[in-house]
Formats: structure tokens, C-alpha cells, sequence
């Protein structure tokens, strides 16, 4: 992708962007890979590599709704001229909302939350042991699969409290650490 964009006029990377458009809408056309490879006398392989390069610039940055500045400042490292980087902007700024209209129509095969249950047990005694404390958190998670028809799963977790408090504090310094203005530009560049 960056070798072929490098030396690309403007009109082939809108031509491009189109048709980066319909392979989001209707899948890869051989066809269409070959009409552009002989108006530009580059092989297929290179228009191919092109189109899905300039599809996946186009949905990451869509669906994460990044900004022009940050879009320039993710183009920039790619090393392209300015004139070249102006047309990316400019092809993403004017197709963002109709690509995300079509990746929020895409069927989603992971699971999705649905349902949140939980239950704290605590055994006071036993036969052997009179006094003796020991809670355990029962943790249900209700899943939701959107494929043919919505199926429900469920996953039954169980935990000791102290194990519970570990995970939360740990999941709350991740999210604490992707706030931070290091963590947002390490990951505008791997995007």
C-alpha cells in the first residue's frame, strides 16, 4: 500500500475509496482489481493490496471517529507527501459516516453482554471447623450471540473476594493507563 499510494494522483485514490466502498458493501471483486491494474499498467496484486490498505485506513479510523488531527498525525507517519496525505483527509472526511453506517450493519459473530447476576456465599462452620468464615462470590454472565437467530449463554464464574478486589483494581489501573496522553498516541500509530 505505502509504495503504490506514493506515486497515485488524487483521482486514483477517490477511485480507490469507491472502491474500497463496495468491497465493504458487497465483498472483493476480482474483476474491478483487474480493470484498475490495466488503466494504471500495475499488477492486480498491487491495486488489490492498495484497496485493502486504504479499506483498513478508512474503518479503523471510522470506527474509532478519530479527529482530522489525529487522522494527519496517524497519515504522517506513513511517510506520504503533503498533497497526498490532503486527499486521505479529505476521502476520509467526506466518507466516515457512510462507513460506519456500513460496518454497524455488518453482523457482529462475538458475544455481547446482556445480563449481569451475582451471589456472595458465605460458609459460617462446618462438621470439623465451628467458627470459621469463608465467602465466595458466584458470578452468572448472561451473553448474547447476533447470528441467524439471538442465542443466550451463559457463563458461571466463582471467586474468592479478595481475588475479586485484585481483578477490579487491576482492570481499573488498564483503564487508568489508556487515559494517559503516552497510551493514546502509541495507539493512533499501531491503528
Amino acid at each position: 500500500f505505502l509504495l503504490m499510494v506514493s506515486f497515485f494522483s488524487y483521482t486514483v485514490i477517490e477511485e480507490f475509496g469507491r472502491i474500497a466502498l463496495e468491497f465493504l458493501r458487497k465483498g472483493a471483486n476480482p474483476k474491478i482489481y483487474e480493470g484498475a491494474a490495466r488503466k494504471l499498467c500495475v499488477p492486480v496484486g498491487m491495486v488489490q493490496h492498495g484497496v485493502e490498505g486504504l479499506m483498513f485506513l478508512m474503518t479503523e479510523s471510522s470506527k474509532h471517529m478519530i479527529s482530522e488531527v489525529d487522522f494527519m498525525d496517524s497519515v504522517i507517519t506513513l511517510g506520504f507527501g503533503e498533497e497526498l496525505n490532503q486527499s486521505l483527509l479529505q476521502l476520509y472526511m467526506r466518507h466516515k459516516h457512510q462507513v460506519r453506517s456500513i460496518l454497524s450493519q455488518l453482523l457482529c459473530n462475538q458475544p455481547a453482554y446482556h445480563n449481569l447476576e451475582w451471589r456472595l456465599d458465605v460458609q459460617l462452620a462446618s462438621r470439623s471447623v465451628r467458627q470459621q468464615i469463608i465467602p465466595m462470590v458466584t458470578i452468572r454472565l448472561l451473553l448474547t450471540s447476533y447470528d441467524a437467530n439471538s442465542t443466550h449463554s451463559c457463563m458461571d464464574l466463582q471467586t474468592d473476594p479478595s481475588t475479586l478486589l485484585h481483578v477490579i483494581s487491576t482492570l481499573e489501573a488498564a483503564l487508568a493507563a489508556m487515559k494517559t496522553s503516552h497510551a493514546r498516541r502509541i495507539l493512533r500509530n499501531i491503528k
